[in-house]
């Protein structure tokens, strides 16, 4: 998989300000702080010139009964505050998850990997056909879920590719 340019804005360790965050947003319907934290990934992309030439954001997608029950998409939620402050458009439907798939927290490397293998389908290749986009997610700890996804964005023509994630931790 290429991909262009990766980051994550900051580490994720176990009992941190991050994972308390992380745990309001995501766990505790705190959208408020989601869309901030976007905000602040948006200002520190910005800021590493390194993603200038992004034309779109796509966030991870949920499948469809795990966002229904959450109420909204994490990701989502980052790209929104992303795009406040890179005055670009979120794709939130180019890319579907096909299936359910097991909470990845309790699984080594491998399993994550195989866990996620076609979880993902590209629904609209058209739409990103040319473009350089940013695949937005909440945390990276192997990056199984960016890659699987990240691999089926790049079955677009002529597609660019850029990860991007508001943490990153090492298991």
């Amino acid at each position: 998989m290429a991909v262009e340019s990766a980051t994550s804005v900051y580490y994720f360790t176990k009992e941190s300000m991050m994972q308390h965050l992380v745990h309001q947003f995501k766990y505790k319907r705190n959208k408020e702080i989601g869309s901030y934290l976007g905000e602040l990934m948006g200002w520190a992309l910005l800021e590493s010139k390194r993603f200038t030439s992004v034309d779109a954001l796509i966030p991870l997608p949920l499948y469809k009964s795990k966002e229904r029950l959450r109420g909204y998409n994490q990701s989502m939620l980052l790209c929104e505050g992303i795009a406040k402050v890179l005055r670009k458009p979120v794709l939130p439907d180019i890319v579907e998850r096909t299936e359910e798939t097991e909470s990845q927290t309790k699984k080594n490397r491998i399993e994550r990997w195989e866990n996620m293998q076609g979880k993902f389908k590209l629904r609209d290749a058209s739409t990103i056909q040319g473009l350089h986009v940013l695949l937005v997610d909440d945390v990276i700890t192997t990056g199984a879920t960016l890659e699987a996804c990240g691999r089926e964005i790049l079955r677009a023509k002529n597609v660019r590719l850029s990860v991007g994630t508001l943490c990153f931790s090492l298991g």
